[in-house]
């Protein structure tokens, strides 16, 4: 994951809106795009939801979308949280 890097988040981590914690449930599945998974494969996008959680402890949550970039890709690894019923998703920008 050397050439992948996590772009910072657009809102403080002391907003509001950082209150995401990247944790998948019965009620809230990780899942990933085709497109991700093709461009990044699956234990790129693992590792990366491990980062987010990690990440997302270490600040008491994070902001509902994270940006991954690779210079090497033609797309930047998306990672949206939705509220409440939804899913916690990789996709690509194009995906989007």
């Amino acid at each position: 994951m050397s050439a992948l890097h996590l772009k910072p988040q657009e809102v403080p981590f002391d907003h509001l809106a950082s209150c995401n914690f990247f944790q998948p449930s019965p009620s809230k599945p990780f899942v990933a795009t085709p497109a991700a998974i093709a461009l990044y494969g699956e234990e790129t996008i693992i590792r990366c939801l491990r980062l987010l959680q990690d990440t997302a402890v270490e600040h008491r949550g994070i902001d509902y979308l994270q940006v991954f970039v690779d210079a090497s890709k033609p797309e930047s690894l998306w990672f949206i949280e939705d509220g409440e019923g939804g899913a916690i998703t990789a996709l690509l920008p194009s995906d989007y």
